[in-house]
């Protein structure tokens, strides 16, 4: 399948690469999968040849988005990612940053979204080390996980 632990990726990752293979890396919760995730997750494979997406863990989105989050678990967001044709592999972590995984990675290109500034984009050091570029992709207007909550919310 495409959702992966760590250490298998990381050799499918070295074979990729070997082979000539550009490979892209983006993370975040995508928690409620709506169609600004879509369109974000298929500009950033257009930037390589394989794309890997870190989702964050339960405890991860916890963390993170507070207690109340996620409202998809972890297994079933990366089986709707994996589902989408323009994700080769999903690598859920259990960190509240990607940093660990895009070390263990080191991919060709790191993607976020148009909405973080380039310095504040964790893991961007070791990409552009070790000789990779990092690119922001600008998101679909009004599309977001929270505005899909806060418009439940008010009804």
């Amino acid at each position: 399948g495409k959702v992966l632990p760590l250490n298998k990726l990381k050799n499918i990752v070295r074979r990729q690469k070997s082979k000539g293979k550009k490979i892209v890396f983006t993370n975040g919760c995508f928690d409620v999968l709506h169609v600004g995730h879509a369109r974000y997750l298929k500009s950033a494979r257009r930037l390589g040849d394989v794309l890997v997406v870190g989702l964050n863990s339960d405890s991860s989105v916890r963390k993170i988005k507070g207690p109340s989050r996620p409202i998809v678990t972890q297994g079933e967001r990366a089986e709707l990612l994996s589902c989408m044709p323009f994700v080769d592999y999903v690598v859920i972590f259990r960190e509240s940053d990607p940093v660990r995984t895009i070390k263990a990675l080191v991919p060709d290109v790191l993607v976020k979204g148009a909405d973080w500034k380039k310095s504040a984009i964790l893991g961007s050091d070791i990409v552009i080390n070790a000789g990779g570029q990092v690119r922001r992709v600008r998101l679909a207007k009004g599309k977001s996980t929270t505005s899909i909550i806060d418009k439940i919310r008010r009804r």
